[in-house]
């Protein structure tokens, strides 16, 4: 590793060493080299081409979709004493040229640009004159179009190459199955990339479920113990959106809305307020988050189902990014799904309807899961995982379980006799010896198989299937029409050499955590007092340079203060997130106010 990336990191970041996967991609870049680096929301990602920008002579080009996510990205990059701009519809020409000019004048290290913005001929074109140290391309996903966010913007920049050939690229998100990731490496062109694919397991985050029966209630129970944190709460409708909002606000809670609906100055004010600590939860639909980077994001609920496991893990992923202890509340039932599907069908393009379909079967199946939640989430993202997780609702209240190593024998049998061409529903109809028109026509009626689970239920064997998918021995191949495909791992299990322990089918039973088995997650060793002192300083830092407290420490860096209780300069810098440049500019507030606190016990 290059020291000069090491000395970034320490002196301007204020970090000590790399998180997992920072180095070699850093590395990589450093050396010329292409990057796919897939890579959890608050894991760092960002510095992965930061560090290089600012270590490697002239400037970087960031593409991201998100102006929100610009802004912010430049804010903190301003805290750091980096020269960073963006370019977006936000700016007049005026103020888009003025930018370019610093940028020929070599005053600017990272350059944040809209796609749509940066395809533009002549734009492209005065790049050209001054080519960049690398390109990095954020929400890589959105190239695809089997990624869960599909943007038409983003299908231009495969043409990037003809105009940077020699220039490095990097292409990072958070969420990315094996079909997206082909796809972007593919259309993005990307030279014997270096890929690093990390773990996609957010252990700080537990993963909760509730059934939906008093949705507002529910949530007005569950925010009675998360004061003073701040949270989202996503709803998929305007109208929802507006109706948990007035209902909290009449039960006091500090809450905005974020929709479509509203006009740019309302949803402006509704960020800004949320951002800066004004209110406590911003209702939104999905069109809120993406680019926000909050890092003291306490809990994600969804009020309801999200579209997809992409969505539901980017969406849950914005709890957390400190890396403290965070929570994600699903409330869901039934009549939500068909909902969604409704509205999926809507979608004149029936092949993307199609891939949405088969990504909302997906979420589904996690939302009636009967295994660990993680261990769906991380297998769905194709990495293994067999421990339960010990933080998720299933794991707090487990269901019954059972030696299912037959009834799985009997399912995996099916899918491979019926030549692996089918979904769930076949599978279940020749188990259960359908007399249906399809099965007579394939002859399927004088397989051995047939008919071999009449004595269980559709629901009973929709949920083996769903497990199985869990558990990683039947994989939902969406290239073929969602038909259900073996893994190696149902190689042992067909041969008994292995026993599989599966949950017992809860067919109609809601599942409710039981509140005496849930611990406090603020239940940290610091002090308290000290840290809520911390954070009202923070907050009037905050609140003189109009910006986010967030941008000032965030909370990660504000509990290893109370961990430390630096008395000077030295001190100071050994906590996380505490570099040369924020020191010299906060540094003495926060060293003041650790010694008044500490004077009161002398």
């Amino acid at each position: 590793m290059s020291n000069s990336a090491l000395s970034v990191l320490q002196n301007v970041f204020g970090y000590t060493s790399f998180r997992a996967g920072q180095e070699p991609v850093i590395n990589a870049l450093l050396h010329g080299q292409d990057c796919l680096a897939i890579m959890p929301t608050g894991s760092g990602k960002s510095l992965c081409y930061q560090i290089p920008a600012i270590a490697l002579p002239g400037y970087a080009i960031v593409i991201s979709p998100l102006i929100a996510l610009m802004q912010d990205q430049v804010a903190q990059l301003d805290a750091l004493g980096i020269a960073a701009a963006y370019i977006n519809s936000t700016l007049d020409y005026q103020q888009q040229n003025d930018i370019l000019t610093q940028l020929s004048h070599n005053q600017l290290k990272i350059l944040y640009v809209a796609p749509e913005k940066l395809m533009q001929p002549h734009f492209l074109s005065q790049l050209e004159q001054m080519p960049p140290n690398l390109i990095a391309i954020d929400e890589a996903h959105c190239i695809s179009q089997w990624g869960h966010d599909f943007r038409p913007d983003y299908a231009q920049l495969g043409q990037l190459r003809q105009s940077f050939s020699r220039v490095p690229f990097i292409a990072l998100t958070a969420t990315a199955d094996l079909a997206t990731r082909q796809d972007i490496t593919q259309l993005l062109g990307l030279n014997q990339a270096l890929q690093y694919i990390g773990s996609f397991d957010r252990p700080n985050i537990r993963y909760l479920q509730q059934e939906k029966f008093k949705p507002l209630q529910q949530v007005e129970q569950y925010l009675k113990h998360k004061q003073n944190q701040s949270g989202i709460i996503y709803c998929t409708s305007r109208k929802r959106v507006e109706e948990v909002t007035d209902y909290l606000t009449r039960h006091q809670f500090k809450v905005r809305s974020y929709h479509a609906g509203l006009d740019v100055s309302e949803r402006s004010q509704s960020q800004n307020a949320w951002l800066k600590d004004d209110i406590q939860i911003i209702v939104a639909t999905v069109a809120f988050g993406m680019g926000i980077n909050k890092p003291d994001v306490r809990f994600v609920i969804h009020y309801d189902i999200p579209r997809s496991i992409e969505n539901y893990y980017q969406e849950t992923g914005r709890a957390g990014r400190d890396g403290l202890p965070s929570e994600a509340l699903m409330l869901y039932e039934f009549s939500d799904a068909d909902r969604v599907r409704w509205l999926i069908n809507q979608n004149e393009n029936t092949q993307r309807a199609d891939i949405e379909h088969h990504k909302f079967d997906s979420m589904t199946a996690l939302a009636e899961s009967e295994t660990c939640r993680r261990i769906v989430l991380l297998n769905y993202f194709g990495e293994s995982k067999e421990d339960a997780c010990k933080n998720c609702d299933i794991c707090i209240n487990p269901p019954q379980k059972y030696t299912g190593t037959l009834d799985a024998q009997k399912v995996l049998s099916c899918v491979y006799r019926t030549g692996q061409k089918s979904g769930f529903n076949y599978i279940i109809d020749v188990l259960r010896g359908a007399n249906t028109q399809r099965v007579r026509d394939l002859e399927h009626d004088k397989l051995s198989v047939y008919g071999l689970g009449k004595a269980k239920s559709h629901e009973y064997w929709l949920s083996i299937l769903r497990q199985l998918v869990h558990r990683g021995l039947l994989v939902i191949d969406i290239t073929d029409n969602g038909h259900l495909k073996l893994t190696e791992l149902a190689r042992p299990v067909l041969r008994s050499e292995v026993e599989l322990e599966l949950a017992l089918p809860q067919i109609n039973i809601a599942t409710e955590i039981s509140k005496d088995k849930k611990p406090n997650i603020t239940n940290l060793k610091y002090d308290k007092r000290l840290f809520e002192r911390l954070r009202q300083t923070r907050k009037s830092i905050a609140d003189e340079q109009d910006v986010p407290p967030y941008i000032i420490f965030n909370d990660a860096s504000l509990v290893d203060m109370c961990h430390l209780m630096p008395e000077n300069k030295h001190q100071m810098l050994q906590v996380s997130g505490v570099g040369k440049r924020k020191f010299d500019k906060y540094g003495e507030r926060f060293l003041s106010e650790i010694k008044a606190y500490l004077k009161r016990f002398d």
